[in-house]
């Protein structure tokens, strides 16, 4: 096993992961199937803002899980805050890699300045919420009925974690 930064050579695995996530799970709450189109979009989306795709793979190169950030909304004073996701590939769960890849956000975070990581959980995926808490993310709210799929609504959750960083934070 080993942490790369994945870059588009990527794409179709990352897809496989994305395509396997809207189909059987709420952790995207969306409904159609994402595209090599989106990938090269998705891709040029994450190198533009600088943010990193982590991604582990095994001895033969294939990818068993990623994770990203991205802005957390558009308007400048939220430029210190990043919103995070991390995807396994479904042959892959339950092994301990999404505590390596959040680690690596974390860290890749730090690196970078960030000062606060937000991640929006759908409120059924106890795994994910017990990992966010493991690595001290904390509650911060709930947005009832915001999504529907699968023919029921949806309730997402929304966890943070505080970095120290930045040490000299600025309005430019």
């Amino acid at each position: 096993m080993k942490i790369i930064l994945c870059d588009p050579t990527y794409s179709k695995q990352i897809l496989e992961i994305f395509n396997d996530a809207i189909k059987n799970s709420t952790a995207l709450y969306d409904y159609q199937p994402r595209t090599m189109e989106n990938m090269k979009t998705w891709f040029e989306h994450k190198n533009k803002g600088n943010y990193p795709v982590i991604g582990i793979v095994d001895e033969q190169g294939q990818l068993q899980g990623f994770g990203s950030y991205g802005a957390f909304r558009a308007w400048p004073a939220y430029k210190y805050t990043i919103e995070h996701s991390l995807y396994i590939h479904k042959n892959h769960r339950r092994r301990g890699l999404g505590r390596i890849l959040l680690q690596e956000i974390i860290k890749n975070a730090i690196a970078q300045d960030y000062h606060c990581l937000i991640a929006g959980i759908d409120s059924t995926n106890e795994t994910s919420i017990k990992l966010h808490k493991a690595f001290g993310f904390e509650f911060s709210g709930k947005i009832r009925q915001v999504g529907y799929k699968f023919s029921k609504w949806l309730d997402l959750e929304f966890y943070q974690l505080i970095l120290k960083t930045p040490l000299a934070p600025n309005e430019e």
